[in-house]
């Protein structure tokens, strides 16, 4: 079937020009948006503050954190990130980044014992954050479990893997609702729960295995408990996307763990979205960043780390893998780390690198309840994806992988159009509109806003 173009009148409203190649230089291409083919939701797109990260901000004077905070979370100065995920249970003062506490510490005294809970509302500063974010708008928060506590497993320990003895499920669920509970206290209402994180992998931090059948039985057990409190069940962050599709199948092939999760998520370390998950539940992109061991500010130098990298990994996970979310791993970090931010804490300084732009450019025009829309490029070299939110804008992104530029010249849409760039000069920038033109640059995510 013959796709179909947007056909409407469209009003060029005059922009500020940033320097690029007049529209006539550059070859012409065709993009195709077709409005009937109609894709996955999208939730939102996020970072993390798990083991504390974000204390890092809370120690910079009080306009420094500001100012990160708006790059997170403003729609004009920032991102516009709309996923907060927090870690269930983090470090205390004086314990290092990889190990957390729970809160409920101390065996109670078996399974079937009254819980012994502690909470502090603060929570290593993540319900700061949480408030911080719900300034700004945010109103999804995922809260993770890395582990349970070690002596409801059979190594005794939070980390080092280990799997949950069958004894205390219920303890354990009871465990998790009870976090989103103390949330709930504070004024943050947890949308979203999980209870593992990467279950197919043992770290030297908390972690904890579960099979994918091990993984379905419980969903069956916390999943009531979570429903009453009303909380999304989500399952399983597996580390890798195509390892995920073994936890989803376990889960869609048994009715009653089907009925309770609502997410199906997984990580992109072993492998990358390639194709959907085999749900027709909305999946996340719930953990990703890439490795490496220096701090790299640039857009694109080749190195895995850069901006580049991580607008290709996006679209590849909006467009392959029909991903309803996107989750960065971190937000913030200091010294030699791939955080979007690194932190400087002897000088109270920050640096922001273009991985946050790259997804900056998506995040702060795609909102929650925006659906994405087919979209093709004559040009191989660009990746396109196009989506329509709620209120009835459109977003096309296009992310030129070629290094010449082309001429996106049959723009229609309705009301006034807006175009903006982001690559090594620019972040999120606004460029000129010629006539019913764009110009998109080599090696750059330009952004197409109609509405």
């Amino acid at each position: 079937m013959r796709r179909h173009l947007i056909v409407a009148s469209l009003l060029v409203v005059p922009l500020i020009w940033q320097a690029q190649p007049a529209a006539a230089s550059a070859a012409a291409i065709d993009i195709d948006i077709d409005n009937s083919a109609k894709y996955q939701k999208i939730d939102g797109f996020g970072v993390s503050t798990a083991f504390r990260r974000n204390e890092l901000i809370k120690a910079l004077p009080e306009d420094k954190q500001r100012e990160i905070l708006d790059l997170w979370f403003s729609r004009e100065k920032g991102a516009g990130f709309s996923l907060l995920r927090l870690g269930i249970g983090s470090r205390p003062a004086g314990v290092p980044y990889d190990q957390m506490v729970s809160i409920q510490p101390e065996d109670p005294g078996g399974p079937a014992a009254p819980p012994k809970y502690v909470w502090d509302g603060d929570d290593n500063s993540q319900v700061w954050m949480a408030k911080a974010a719900r300034r700004y708008g945010v109103e999804r928060f995922f809260a993770d479990a890395w582990s349970a506590p070690g002596y409801m497993k059979d190594n005794g320990d939070a980390r080092n893997g280990g799997t949950l003895l069958p004894e205390w499920q219920h303890a354990y669920a009871n465990y998790l609702v009870q976090y989103a509970k103390f949330y709930a206290q504070e004024g943050i209402k947890i949308t979203d729960l999980g209870f593992t994180n990467e279950p197919d992998w043992t770290a030297p931090y908390e972690s904890m295995r579960f099979t994918p059948e091990q993984a379905a039985q419980f969903v069956k057990v916390l999943g009531p408990v979570a429903s009453a409190a009303h909380v999304n069940l989500v399952c399983c962050d597996s580390f890798g996307w195509d390892q995920a599709k073994a936890y989803t199948e376990a889960i869609e092939a048994d009715p009653e763990a089907r009925r309770w999760v609502k997410v199906h998520s997984g990580h992109s370390y072993a492998s990358p979205p390639t194709s959907p998950l085999p749900t027709d539940r909305n999946t996340w992109m719930s953990e990703w960043g890439p490795g490496g061991s220096t701090w790299d500010e640039s857009w694109d130098d080749g190195s895995g780390q850069d901006g580049m990298t991580i607008a290709q990994a996006v679209n590849d996970a909006l467009t392959l893998g029909n991903a309803s979310a996107y989750i960065y791993w971190l937000g913030v970090s200091s010294g030699a780390t791939r955080a979007f931010i690194s932190v400087d804490t002897t000088n109270k300084t920050y640096r922001v690198s273009k991985r946050l732009w790259a997804m900056a450019a998506y995040s702060r025009f795609i909102r929650p309840g925006a659906v994405r829309l087919g979209a093709t490029a004559s040009d191989p070299a660009l990746k396109v994806s196009a989506f329509r939110n709620a209120d009835g804008s459109r977003v096309i992104e296009i992310l030129n992988t070629g290094t010449s530029p082309v001429t996106w010249d049959k723009i229609k849409g309705h009301g006034r159009a807006r175009a903006y760039v982001t690559d090594e000069n620019n972040a999120v920038a606004p460029i000129a509109l010629h006539g019913k033109s764009v110009t998109v640059a080599p090696r750059a995510l330009t952004t197409v806003v109609l509405g």
